[in-house]
C-alpha cells in the first residue's frame, strides 16, 4: 500500500507535483531548475551558484553514497531546495559521515522525492525556468498561487553568498599571489589554485579597487556565482579598472562579468545549462571536451564584436559563447567549470595559461 503524499511543488501555472518530504521541514519559494549530472549531488547542494534555486535532479537515484566532509564546495549552503525521483537514506560509502537528508535538515534545505522528475524536467525545458513553491501536500492551490504571485525572488544573491571579509588559503612554497573575487566561489577552485603553487586571498565581491591593488597580486580570479551578472556592478567596475594591469581570469559568472566590462551584452537562457555533459569546442584547435557548468545567462555572440574580446569557445549544443579572451590585456574567461577537482580534468590548461602568464609577468617585472 502506497503511503500518502505529504509534500508538493506548485508552479506558477498552477501545476502540482506530489511527493514525500526529506531534509528540512519548511516551505519556500525559489526559482526551479534542472541538473543532468549523474553524480555530484553534494557538490551541487553546496555550490553557491544554486543560491535560492530548487534543483531537480534528472538522474533517478540520489543519496546513495552519502555526504563526505572533504567534498564540500562552500562553507555555507544556500541552495533553495532539492527534488529527486528516488532518495536513498542508507548510503554505501566508507567515507560518508552523514546522509544527504541529515545535511539538508541541518542547513534548512527542504527536499521532496517520489516526483516524476522526467515530466518536471521536460516542463522546465519546454516552458523555461519559473518560480516554484515547496509546501505541504494539503496546502490549497489558491493559497499556494497567491504566495507565488506575491513573493519576489532576491536580486542580491551575489551579495548574499559572497564572503563578508577576506580569508586566506595558503600553500607550501608558493610561487604566486592570487586575489580571488568571491561572487560565490567554489572551494574546489581555491584548492586547484593552491595545487598550482598559488597563495589565494579571497575577497568580498565589493572590495574597493585600491585594496586589491595594495595586496600586490600576481593575478586576479573572478569567480562563478548566482543570479544576474548585471546586479554585480562593483565587480564589473573592478575589471574595467584593472584589465591590462594584472592577468585576469574569470569562470562562470566571472566570464559574464568580464564580457560586460568590455561592453558585450548578456541574455537569459530559457532553461539554462546545468550538468556535466556539455560539449565545448575550442575554436583555435577544434578540440571538443565535455564540461560541467551551471548558469542561467549567456554572452551574446554578436555583441562581442568590436569590444576588444574574441570568442575562444562555444557550446556545440546551441552555439552559445563558452569562452572569451583579450590577449593584449591578458584577460581570459570560460563559462564552464575549469579543471574543477570534483569533475572531469579536461580543462587544466585554463589554469596552466593563468600560471604561465603570471610567470611571464614576474620575469618581466
Amino acid at each position: 500500500m502506497l503511503k500518502e503524499y505529504n509534500k508538493k511543488i506548485v508552479l506558477e501555472d498552477g501545476s502540482e507535483y506530489y511527493g514525500y518530504a526529506f531534509g528540512a521541514n519548511k516551505e519556500c519559494v525559489t526559482e526551479i531548475v534542472f541538473n543532468t549530472s549523474m553524480v555530484g549531488y553534494q557538490e551541487i547542494v553546496s555550490d553557491p551558484t544554486y543560491s535560492n534555486q530548487t534543483v531537480v535532479m534528472t538522474y533517478t537515484l540520489i543519496g546513495n553514497y552519502g555526504i563526505t566532509d572533504e567534498d564540500f564546495e562552500s562553507k555555507t549552503l544556500t541552495i533553495g531546495g532539492l527534488v529527486v525521483r528516488e532518495y536513498n537514506d542508507f548510503p554505501s560509502n566508507f567515507r560518508y559521515t552523514k546522509t544527504l537528508a541529515e545535511l539538508m535538515e541541518e542547513n534548512g534545505i527542504p527536499g521532496i522525492y517520489g516526483i516524476d522528475t522526467r515530466k518536471l524536467a521536460r516542463y522546465i525545458r519546454d516552458n523555461g525556468n519559473c518560480k516554484c513553491f515547496i509546501t505541504d501536500a494539503a496546502t490549497p492551490i489558491e493559497k499556494a498561487l497567491e504566495i507565488l504571485k506575491n513573493t519576489e525572488l532576491s536580486n542580491e544573491t551575489v551579495a548574499e553568498v559572497s564572503c563578508k571579509k577576506r580569508w586566506y588559503s595558503r600553500t607550501p612554497n608558493p610561487k604566486f599571489n592570487v586575489v580571488a573575487v568571491d561572487c560565490g566561489i567554489k572551494l574546489g577552485i581555491v584548492r586547484t589554485l593552491n595545487s598550482c603553487g598559488c597563495n589565494v586571498t579571497v575577497v568580498p565581491w565589493n572590495t574597493p579597487i585600491d585594496e586589491v591593488i595594495n595586496m600586490k597580486p600576481d593575478g586576479i580570479f573572478i569567480s562563478d556565482g548566482p543570479g544576474d551578472p548585471g546586479d554585480a556592478a562593483p565587480v564589473i567596475e573592478l575589471i574595467r579598472e584593472l584589465r591590462g594591469k594584472y592577468p585576469i581570469f574569470g569562470e562562470g559568472l566571472g566570464h559574464q562579468l568580464i564580457s560586460l566590462a568590455y561592453g558585450a551584452k548578456i541574455y537569459k537562457l530559457k532553461f539554462g545549462h546545468r550538468g556535466s555533459n556539455h560539449p565545448i569546442k575550442e575554436l583555435e584547435t577544434g578540440l571538443v571536451a565535455v564540461e560541467t557548468q551551471n548558469h542561467s545567462f549567456a554572452v551574446d555572440a554578436d555583441s562581442v564584436t568590436g569590444t576588444g574580446l574574441e570568442i575562444t569557445h562555444i557550446n556545440i549544443l546551441d552555439n552559445s559563447v563558452e569562452g572569451v579572451r583579450c590577449v593584449k590585456d591578458n584577460v581570459y574567461s570560460v563559462q564552464y567549470y575549469p579543471g574543477n577537482e570534483k569533475g572531469p580534468q579536461n580543462s587544466d590548461s585554463f589554469f596552466d595559461k593563468f600560471i604561465n602568464i603570471m610567470k611571464e609577468g614576474k620575469a618581466n617585472a
